[in-house]
């Protein structure tokens, strides 16, 4: 069982990401942006971290760089969870410290296996 804080401005995505892994036994946290999920990353530990990359107020990217730059996430896995497809934006994600990339709309099980892959 891992600690995962999710971060996405999307209601009916939070949901799905927090069915889908407390359905396997995670504890989550969701934030509805980057900045919220920052600030709720350094009030606890999380284990793992899901972004989305194109949200208002911080996006991913620096969501990620910032996280980076603590102390307790600089080994974290931080997968992105996105819409975003493109070479450029996965070099992006990878660049700024991002472990896994997995495209929405999500199958569950994909998440599933990514999020064991990373713990």
């Amino acid at each position: 069982m891992a600690n995962i804080l999710a971060a996405d401005d999307s209601p009916s995505i939070q949901r799905m990401i927090t069915l889908t892994l407390e359905t396997n036994g995670h504890d989550v946290t969701t934030a509805d942006d980057g900045a919220l999920a920052l600030e709720e990353a350094k009030s606890d530990e999380y284990d793992l971290i899901i972004t989305d990359i194109n949200m208002p107020n911080m996006g991913g990217f620096e969501l990620i760089k910032h996280l980076r730059e603590l102390d307790d996430y600089q080994l974290t896995p931080i997968l992105c969870l996105t819409t975003e497809s493109s070479e450029e934006y996965k070099t992006r994600g990878r660049d700024a410290g991002a472990n896994g990339w997995l495209l929405k709309p999500f199958e569950p099980d994909d998440l599933i296996e990514n999020i064991e892959r990373l713990i």
